[in-house]
């Protein structure tokens, strides 16, 4: 397991939203452009970037989540106190 990741996410309100997306995404729209479309945090401007965190740093569903994914990997919509996210590992 590494020890740090490098990820961004879509974040949005709705569980439907991030089903909206995700589908975008599978269909090959850009994750980056999707982002900042949709996502409600400050990493919209930086195409849902969140940089290298390691464990302990994020909330558990979205560690468990992001740790889990493949370089290149998008997850299904993981829920969290701040909403549904859309993660991408890169």
């Amino acid at each position: 397991m590494p020890d740090k990741i490098h990820c961004a996410h879509i974040l949005v309100e709705k569980q439907s939203q991030a089903l909206e997306v995700l589908d975008k995404i599978k269909k090959g729209e850009s994750f980056n452009k999707l982002a900042e479309q949709y996502s409600i945090d400050g990493s919209r401007r930086r195409g849902g970037d969140l940089g290298e965190f390691s464990r302990g740093v994020m909330v558990k569903p979205f560690e468990e989540a992001a740790f889990k994914l493949n370089v290149g990997e998008v997850s299904g919509p993981v829920k969290t106190q701040f909403g549904y996210h859309i993660i991408k590992r890169l």
